[in-house]
């Protein structure tokens, strides 16, 4: 009897060891009514929203595609050059996350222009050199507009509820920050303005990754 004792609470405690908890909520809708998921379910079954497919140009004149972001994580961010407001901050705050990551070979950062058709290739890597933006995994990405704004609005919700329903013929302009895993599911949004914002961010990008390394998925 006392041997089965042993023998059920060392199963116990290896049982508790292998659990891993999901720590962030994931966004199924722009709405960002977080979903909260324990390791045990199926995420696949819960969280049906992915983020889509796409091909643009980065600064390099590099293609980008949903492909290359397969399986890593992102940060994905909304912004045009030649913003007097909001972007030039949201550009200064990014490079928190650059900071930390900059080489990760699991983590990308995608700064769309929204507005493409003055922001192209050339414009942009005059923006990332003015801006001293060196890291490989950082890309500035210019491409159709409609493609941009169906990606922002449908796939990352960028403009939480108010842009769902908008078209690419309405400007697109937010502050927000999306944080997407290597499932390519959202799991965080942010104030891409706040300092305070980035951090925890960057915090969550490392949740992220230790979440991955533990094979949850």
């Amino acid at each position: 009897m006392r041997l089965f004792k042993v023998i059920f609470i060392i199963a116990l405690i290896t049982s508790c060891q292998q659990q891993k908890n999901i720590e962030l909520p994931f966004y199924n809708t722009p709405d960002f009514t977080p979903i909260f998921i324990d390791q045990e379910k199926e995420v696949s079954e819960i969280v049906t929203h992915q983020i889509g497919s796409f091909s643009m140009s980065d600064q390099n004149n590099h293609k980008v595609t949903e492909a290359d972001i397969k399986g890593k994580i992102h940060v994905a961010n909304f912004i045009f050059t030649s913003c007097g407001s909001i972007c030039p901050i949201m550009t200064e705050n990014m490079k928190i996350i650059d900071a930390g990551f900059s080489g990760d070979p699991q983590v990308e950062i995608l700064s769309f222009s929204v507005t493409p058709w003055i922001d192209n290739v050339e414009v942009l890597k005059e923006y990332t050199l003015k801006n001293n933006i060196k890291s490989d995994n950082w890309h500035f990405l210019t491409g159709k507009k409609s493609e941009i704004y169906d990606l922002a609005r449908k796939s990352y919700f960028a403009e939480e509820d108010i842009g769902f329903t908008k078209d690419s013929t309405e400007f697109l302009h937010t502050e927000h920050v999306i944080l997407v895993d290597a499932t390519q599911r959202i799991r965080g949004i942010y104030n891409g303005t706040l300092k305070l914002d980035m951090k925890q961010l960057s915090e969550d990008i490392q949740t992220l990754k230790d979440e991955r390394d533990s094979n949850i998925f």
